[in-house]
């Protein structure tokens, strides 16, 4: 026996803003998640090392544009 719409046995249906409030709340406890793991730290390589770094590949590329 098939049940007609309106039965009490229905799930009732997710609407276009329960799917995106849904999906903003995944993307939102991603960034807490992700957030948290970058505060405990345990970092391979330390922050002034990557700027470092970056400052002198920075200054490597000045240098080769103006002598090149």
């Amino acid at each position: 026996m098939t049940q007609q719409p309106g039965q009490p046995d229905d799930p009732p249906e997710r609407t276009f803003e329960d799917v995106m409030w849904s999906r903003v709340e995944r993307r939102r406890e991603r960034i807490r998640a992700q957030v948290r793991r970058n505060r405990r730290g345990g970092h391979r390589v330390p922050t002034w090392v990557l700027a470092t770094v970056l400052g002198l590949f920075l200054l490597g590329w000045l240098v080769l544009i103006l002598l090149g």
